[in-house]
């Protein structure tokens, strides 16, 4: 049996307990989960376990298939490419500053947390902004062309 069709099996069956749990789910109803300790814990619980499996099987296939990739393709602009994204972390790291915050529910935000935090909002920016650039250029070019 090839990978595809062993993969798909566990997709079906994964999928019909999900709907078997989900059914569970809206015969309880809202207001008895809501209220009940015991309700969530048998019918919610459940519901969680077959997410959190999912998204650890969606994990494991994610790295495997990157780690063949690495591996198959070139190493190099691999390493290159990783490097840059290091370089741009370091760099957003760097322009940020962290402060002590207080947070609206009256906990409070460590300066590492929110410097950290910080530091990804610039990564995010950074790497927009350098996605938006390189889709000008590439139009640039299509038009000159």
């Amino acid at each position: 049996m090839t990978l595809h069709k062993i993969l798909k099996y566990i997709a079906l069956v994964i999928g019909v307990i999900g709907l078997i749990l989900w059914g569970r789910v809206l015969m309880a109803g809202d207001d008895a989960i809501e209220n009940s300790a015991d309700v969530q814990a048998s019918v919610v619980t459940p519901f969680l376990y077959v997410a959190y499996l999912v998204f650890a099987i969606i994990v494991l296939l994610v790295l495997f298939y990157v780690i063949k990739g690495l591996f198959s393709g070139n190493i190099k602009r691999t390493l290159i490419a990783v490097g840059a994204f290091i370089l741009v972390v370091v760099i957003a790291y760097l322009l940020t500053d962290g402060t002590e915050t207080q947070l609206s529910d009256g906990t409070m935000l460590s300066a590492n947390a929110n410097h950290w935090v910080g530091a990804g909002l610039v990564t995010f920016y950074m790497l927009a902004g350098i996605a938006i650039l390189l889709m000008v250029v590439s139009g640039i070019r299509k038009l000159i062309k």
